[in-house]
């Protein structure tokens, strides 16, 4: 919580909240082609913190470790899919914070 910092009105929407946090890939398309990069411009504590969390949160929520597991049967590696979780865990504290209810 700390790296995102204190100011509510710092984020207006959770896609910048994702993007800050380096979680949330770049898409860039076109014509026939679309190619998926990683985000490196980002704040790189909070990446690592974010990445830990959702690592932590397959032991702990079986709703994440259900997401999880849905992704690596896709055939999608651990650390992608550890990102996009953390992406998930980003979308939901937005919306925690905004509405300012607890996280159950």
């Amino acid at each position: 919580m700390g790296e995102f910092g204190d100011d509510k009105t710092r984020f207006a929407d959770a896609r910048t909240r994702k993007n800050y946090s380096g979680q949330s890939p770049i898409t860039r398309a076109s014509g026939r082609k679309t190619v998926v990069l990683a985000r490196y411009a980002s704040n790189r504590r909070l990446g690592a913190a974010l990445h830990l969390q959702a690592y932590a949160a397959l032991t702990g929520s079986p709703g994440a470790r259900a997401y999880y597991d849905a992704l690596r049967a896709r055939k999608i590696g651990h650390h992608a899919a550890l990102r996009q979780l953390a992406n998930r865990l980003v979308g939901i504290l937005h919306g925690c914070l905004k509405t300012g209810t607890l996280y159950d």
